[in-house]
């Protein structure tokens, strides 16, 4: 178990390496002069010249990415905002949470429509209820988030007026400039961006979730258990939903990256202030130090959660030897 856990950590720290090297070396493919952003546009050539230095803009790459990953791992600092000036650590620790709400609120949703569905599905194949979930999961895999985030915030929110729209309200309580907060209007207005974000992953999901528990089913160790006189419901919860349980866990690690992008349509649609919504902003602005500071925290992020989900999939499955 140590070694395995070793090699992981191992692997971790080699992705983020990789992410570190390939954000840096964004800041060169973007033909845009950092120095110019940080000095403005009414700065001389010396005084672009001397944020260029103090940037270490004028060093060699290597020398330039050593210091970016100095300050990154000793200082954990992620840099400043070449438009206010304000820290990039600061910004994380504002957005990531909401973001964090909205992914981890929108798995808890679908992992909870999936999961009984697709097991209905399973057990009653070609059922009316099996054909019109079915039905659902098409309808889900071809809606756009944004389309369904229009839609929804058009009948529920607008027509009905059954839940705010727009904006976010902090979980602890109105902070200043906000006229909302508590847990309550957190939920009220996370509410539909959760359902939202939802609706696609559940659809793939009760998908997944069908085809795994059916072919669980068909398994050797199940007839054996039948055959032994186990109650079906002990043969379907200890043998069958357990085995099948397994592809969930491993698509759930690898999706939360991909909810991570996902989130950006939605915080966008909802206006959010999450991670993408300020990626998205700094992308229109430039704003280098922003889109790498969200790059790279996203990716330690999925890194970590991923390997979460590794050794919670060991747990799961005592097949798996850990050498």
């Amino acid at each position: 178990m140590v070694r395995y856990v070793i090699r992981r950590l191992l692997w971790a720290v080699v992705l983020f390496l990789a992410v570190t090297i390939l954000t840096f070396l964004m800041f060169f493919v973007i033909p845009v002069d950092p120095a110019k952003l940080v000095a403005g546009k009414a700065a001389t050539p010396a005084q672009v010249q001397h944020v260029a230095h103090e940037l270490y803009l004028d060093r060699p790459l290597y020398v330039q990415y050593g210091h970016y990953l100095k300050e990154l791992v000793w200082n954990h600092s992620l840099g400043y905002s070449y438009g206010n000036r304000q820290s990039v650590n600061s910004i994380i620790s504002q957005a990531a949470p909401v973001t964090a709400a909205l992914v981890f609120g929108g798995a808890i949703l679908w992992l909870l429509v999936a999961i009984p569905i697709g097991i209905y599905s399973a057990l009653r194949p070609r059922s009316k209820g099996d054909r019109v979930a079915m039905v659902g999961v098409l309808a889900g895999i071809s809606a756009h988030p944004v389309w369904v985030g229009y839609m929804l915030s058009l009948i529920v929110g607008y027509k009905l007026n059954l839940l705010p729209i727009q904006g976010y309200c902090n979980l602890r309580g109105a902070s200043e400039g906000q006229t909302c907060g508590g847990p309550y209007d957190w939920f009220m207005h996370m509410l539909l961006p959760w359902i939202t974000f939802a609706i696609l992953y559940a659809a793939f999901y009760v998908r997944m979730i069908r085809s795994s528990v059916m072919e669980t089913l068909n398994e050797d160790y199940v007839r054996t258990a039948r055959a032994k006189g186990a109650p079906e419901r002990t043969v379907i919860r200890r043998h069958a939903l357990r085995n099948a349980m397994l592809p969930v866990v491993t698509m759930l690690g690898m999706d939360i990256a991909l909810a991570l992008g996902g989130a950006v349509f939605v915080e966008i649609v909802f206006g959010l202030p999450g991670l993408g919504y300020w990626a998205i902003q700094s992308v229109f602005s430039f704003d280098l130090p922003i889109i790498a500071g969200t790059v790279i925290f996203a990716s330690i992020m999925v890194i970590l959660f991923n390997l979460i989900i590794d050794l919670l999939y060991a747990v799961i499955d005592p097949r798996i030897r850990l050498a």
